[in-house]
C-alpha cells in the first residue's frame, strides 16, 4: 500500500470523525452551532460520509485511484471554501444557489474564515496531496 492510500485511508477516518463529532453535545453550542461557527444538517453529513467512503475504497483499489480521489475532492473542497469566504455561500450545501452572494454585514469576516477554514485547509492540503505528493513518492510494483 503507497503512502497516498494510506492518507486516503486517514482521510477518511477523520470524514467519519468529523461526521461523528457533530453528535458530540460538548462540541455544539446551545444554537447547535459546531464549535460556535456552523450549523451542519442532514445533507453535510452524507457529503462528510460519501467523502470519507470514497477515500477509502480509493484507498484499497489502487494508488492511482487514491491520486484521483485527492486531485478531484481537493480542488473541489477547496474551491468550496474559497467560494464560501468570498461570497459567504458554498457550493456543496448549495448555499450559493439558495443565498447568493451574501455581504460582508451578514457574516463577519473572522467568522467567515473559519467557518470555510476546514474546506480550505482539508481541500488544499488534498491538492497538495494529489498534484505534487503523488509525483514525488514511489508507488508499489504491484499497483503501477
Amino acid at each position: 500500500m503507497s503512502l497516498i492510500q494510506k492518507l486516503g485511508i486517514a482521510y477518511a477516518v477523520m470524514f467519519f470523525l468529523v461526521v461523528a463529532i457533530g453528535y458530540v453535545p460538548a462540541f455544539n453550542d446551545e444554537n447547535g452551532y459546531l464549535f460556535g461557527l456552523f450549523s451542519l444538517q442532514w445533507y453535510d453529513d452524507l457529503l462528510h460520509g460519501f467523502s470519507g467512503i470514497w477515500a477509502l475504497a480509493a484507498a484499497f483499489v489502487s494508488h492511482r485511484a487514491s491520486v484521483l480521489y485527492f486531485r478531484l475532492f481537493g480542488t473541489v473542497y477547496f474551491f468550496d471554501g474559497v467560494l464560501g469566504l468570498v461570497t459567504g455561500s458554498g457550493c456543496l450545501d448549495g448555499g450559493i444557489f439558495i443565498d447568493g452572494f451574501r455581504s460582508l454585514n451578514d457574516i463577519e469576516l473572522p467568522v467567515r474564515f473559519f467557518a470555510n477554514l476546514p474546506h480550505l485547509a482539508i481541500g488544499g492540503t488534498a491538492i497538495l496531496i494529489g498534484f505534487w505528493l503523488a509525483r514525488r513518492v514511489a508507488r508499489p510494483l504491484a499497483m503501477a
